[in-house]
């Protein structure tokens, strides 16, 4: 019998018995320290997770378009995803916003853009995940502030930004501001919202993008989790207290074709940050939980026969549900093409929906807890993240492990051993490396207008003129002052972005101050 190994390099034996479960003896509940097989008693049989999916295209108005459509067909929580320019704040008429607005993401330059976006949708009714990281303050202040503006209770408000910078440096790129200076922006979040907006998550700690870029599962969880610490180290050297504000970290991942090593991952991650938390002085078990949002594998769609993907989120769909996450985003199947056209989304909204309702995945709590195969896989995962874990902070913690680039060479191997072994058929990809079609059935790709870009900037000439330059001014000094000055940057933010500043002023005026990383 040939060998067989997880990407992640753990290898599976022909069989499982009592014997390889005997030792773990962990007999904790649902609910229960360290959580392992849940952070709710009764999961899915109180509360279906969040049917969430990711959206955000061309201007404002279109991307709304796609929201009232996604909330008419059963969605029960926005994500928004944002165009490359304003991930990395400069304004759509900036010279590098050139070729890239409205592309990857919805275009936001102001307050204006914001409320179009949101336009007949009451934000204290939705949930709203937003995934921007670098601007992530500037668009949690437009957002706070529309939310102001529709009379809502902005103690009431609910969502999510994913706010994460480190794994940018790590595996992503779109970062402004060098490590400490971001960190620094992160800190003022947290404080702001645990006295403005209580219910809002602060951050989304993601493992997602890290195993886009080519990690592997174990290595997903255990980056993922040093930046966790990380946050939380240095929210508490601001004087934070960690039961308070560890309520409010939530966390993304990444859910790929290994059901079984997939789910592993996910109760193998609950159970480690339980234990992170608790020895870093959590006493509240609330703090201690890690509760997360899931999205299939972007990396694992195929151009090539793109009706397979149907399959592949299929299975990803079910290691996230019995892997037990709080909320979840399926990728369309043409995803590899382009952005996902409407009859898209709503088959990978479906998929949830058969799960949820058809399958029966989700009428009792973890329902594998106790196979000889997972239970013994879940340790096995997170004895191998545990010693990622203690190298990254032998070297002094995910900032210093990040500069030295010890993670971006890891998962640079890991990506570069990947491909390897596609190439080498030792992997089988069905449809890229076997089991081709000579000719396939074109599908046609939703398609973006490059003339997005002209209608961004007139609007935002319009907006100059209209708006009170004096304020204007005034407001770009005082977030000026405070970045020099170290105080909190989140008020002065909110009252640039009610005086109608915009991303790129905002983000410039904070280049002039922190400078950027390179």
């Amino acid at each position: 019998m040939s060998q067989k190994i997880t990407d992640s390099g753990i290898e599976i034996k022909e069989l499982y018995t009592g014997l390889d479960i005997e030792a773990i003896g962990d007999q904790s509940l649902p609910g229960q320290f360290p959580f392992t097989r849940g952070v709710q008693p009764d999961m899915y049989r109180g509360k279906l997770w969040t049917m969430r999916q990711y959206a955000g295209f061309s201007t404002a108005e279109e991307s709304n378009k796609r929201y009232h459509y996604l909330l008419s067909q059963g969605v029960s929580g926005l994500s928004v995803a944002f165009d490359l320019p304003t991930q990395i704040g400069y304004d759509s008429d900036h010279d590098l916003s050139e070729g890239e607005v409205g592309k990857v993401g919805v275009a936001i330059d102001s307050i204006e853009d914001m409320e179009i976006l949101f336009g007949k949708i009451k934000l204290e009714d939705v949930s709203t995940s937003m995934t921007i990281n670098a601007t992530g303050f500037i668009l949690l202040a437009m957002y706070v502030a529309l939310a102001k503006k529709q009379g809502a209770d902005i103690k009431k408000i609910s969502g999510t930004i994913q706010n994460d910078i480190l794994k940018e440096y790590a595996a992503r790129g779109t970062y402004i501001y060098p490590p400490k200076a971001s960190m620094r922006i992160i800190t003022d979040i947290f404080e702001w919202c645990a006295a403005e907006v209580p219910k809002w998550n602060t951050i989304s700690i993601s493992g997602y993008h890290i195993r886009e870029a080519g990690s592997t599962a174990v290595q997903e969880i255990a980056f993922t989790l040093a930046n966790g610490k990380a946050y939380v180290k240095a929210a508490i050297e601001k004087g934070m207290d960690i039961n308070v504000f560890g309520k409010r970290l939530s966390f993304f991942f990444n859910a790929h074709n290994n059901l079984f090593e997939e789910v592993a991952k996910f109760r193998a991650a609950r159970k480690m940050w339980a234990v992170i938390m608790k020895e870093l002085g959590a006493t509240d078990p609330k703090a201690m939980m890690l509760r997360f949002h899931t999205q299939t594998g972007g990396a694992t769609l195929t151009a090539q026969q793109p009706m397979n993907n149907i399959a592949r989120v299929t299975i990803q769909t079910l290691a996230a549900v019995l892997g037990g996450t709080q909320s979840l985003h399926t990728n369309g199947y043409d995803e590899a093409l382009s952005l996902p056209t409407e009859e898209a989304a709503r088959i990978a909204l479906r998929t949830q929906q058969i799960a949820a309702f058809e399958s029966g995945v989700a009428d009792t709590v973890d329902p594998l807890a106790g196979s000889y195969f997972v239970e013994s896989l879940t340790k096995d995962v997170e004895d191998n993240a545990w010693k990622l874990i203690e190298k990254i902070d032998a070297m002094g913690g995910s900032v210093a492990a990040i500069e030295q680039g010890y993670m971006q060479e890891a998962i640079a191997r890991s990506a570069y051993e990947y491909q390897s072994k596609i190439e080498s058929c030792e992997k089988i990809i069905v449809g890229v490396n076997k089991f081709q079609i000579e000719h396939e059935a074109k599908i046609p790709p939703f398609k973006i207008d490059d003339s997005i870009r002209n209608v961004q900037s007139e609007k935002l000439k319009i907006l100059k003129t209209k708006r009170d330059s004096a304020k204007v001014v005034a407001c770009l000094q005082n977030i000026h002052a405070a970045a020099v000055n170290n105080k909190n940057l989140m008020p002065v933010v909110l009252e640039a972005v009610e005086n109608y500043c915009t991303l790129g002023e905002i983000s410039d005026e904070l280049r002039k101050v922190f400078g950027e990383f390179k």
